[in-house]
């Protein structure tokens, strides 16, 4: 599959109007993680805004090496393409300008003009969240099992996975983060990216904390234990929640739900 990169680099190379080619995620500088089941992230750079909307509008270089089978428009600057040989590949073209104001990191250049000048930097990456701190993550994820188990009880079963199982989850792997680094490929866009590879079920019990739909009773008090455990929880929130999670426990109805 990464021979496929550099055959479309190959390829656009042959194009006047096309400076460098740009390999991202495992498919960039972190190749050494590429397998089977990872696929093509690139950038294509071109030379100004009406070389952009060709490559955006027209797919013969993309086709170039090998037959596309399936593709659509999934950004404005870009495409998610499934070859016919099985290598599905995700794309997006930029001038110099943009991607000068573009956060990312890792990239490869795979092949770019000699005189294209230093084509794989971008704006620096930001924090995606205001505060990262224990006490910001731990009250986040507290406050998540609050509303979430709230919901379960008032029978919205989807949102309250959400709070309970994805959005806590977010906030339970930052405070590992915090607390207990380990040296591992991390994500910077994606904190749940090979979270695997760094703890064991014992020191962090996702398949417990992620039950599934109808199941986020007994993923909240896995959650709850693991903070509690680890983590000085403030009475007030923590006797909330030991109260929803007894009230499941009783069969009986929710104590003053929130909406």
């Amino acid at each position: 599959m990464l021979r496929r990169l550099d055959e479309l680099a190959a390829h656009l190379a042959t194009r006047g109007d096309v400076l460098g080619v740009l390999g991202l995620g495992s498919a960039g500088a972190e190749s050494d993680r590429f397998d089977e089941h990872s696929d093509l992230d690139f950038f294509v750079v071109v030379a100004d805004d009406a070389a952009k909307q060709r490559y955006l509008d027209d797919l013969g270089w993309l086709n170039a090496p090998a037959p596309v089978a399936y593709s659509f428009a999934n950004d404005r600057n870009g495409r998610k393409a499934l070859y016919a040989d099985g290598v599905f590949c995700e794309y997006a073209i930029f001038t110099p300008p943009e991607l000068k104001q573009l956060p990312f990191t890792g990239a490869r250049v795979v092949w770019s003009r000699p005189d294209a000048g230093p084509i794989a930097e971008g704006a620096p990456v930001k924090q995606p969240i205001p505060y990262d701190t224990v006490e910001f993550h731990l009250n986040e994820a507290l406050t998540n099992l609050y509303v979430g188990l709230h919901r379960e009880l008032r029978g919205e079963r989807l949102t309250a996975a959400r709070f309970v199982q994805s959005y806590a989850i977010d906030r339970v792997i930052a405070l590992a983060r915090l607390t207990d680094p380990r040296a591992y490929q991390r994500d910077v866009f994606d904190p749940s990216r090979r979270v695997e590879r760094a703890y064991t079920p014992d020191e962090l019990p996702l398949a417990g904390m992620v039950a599934g739909y109808g199941r986020t009773f007994e993923a909240a008090a896995v959650v709850y234990a693991w903070l509690r455990q680890r983590f000085e929880i403030h009475p007030v929130i923590g006797a909330a929640i030991e109260e929803l999670l007894e009230t499941r426990a009783r069969g009986a109805s929710a104590p003053g739900p929130v909406r």
